[in-house]
């Protein structure tokens, strides 16, 4: 399993457009293969900052999930345009031993 956590600073006032376009990209998700979960977080300090969560079966199904068409046209061509910043970390889930 891979996870991602995606941190989206708007530019003034693109909150609700991010919103918008986020919520359209929690429908598509939800029925991608691989993908186990993806949550998206507004803060309630700042309407223009968001959190997204996300976790994949593997690499692979990131990979995938990154080269869909509505990706590339709702984060890359509509939200990301949005941002004054994008921060994306990568992690691995820790697991009890067996």
């Amino acid at each position: 399993m891979i996870v991602l956590t995606a941190n989206y600073q708007c530019k003034a006032g693109m909150g609700d457009t991010v919103e918008q376009a986020l919520k359209e990209m929690i429908l598509l998700v939800k029925e991608e293969k691989g993908c186990i979960n993806y949550l998206v977080n507004r803060s309630k300090d700042d309407p223009d900052s968001f959190l997204l969560f996300e976790q994949y079966e593997d690499e692979q199904a990131l990979a995938d999930h990154s080269e869909t068409l509505y990706f590339k046209r709702i984060v890359l061509d509509t939200i990301v345009p949005l941002l004054e910043k994008r921060e994306r970390t990568f992690y691995t889930p820790v697991t009890n031993p067996s």
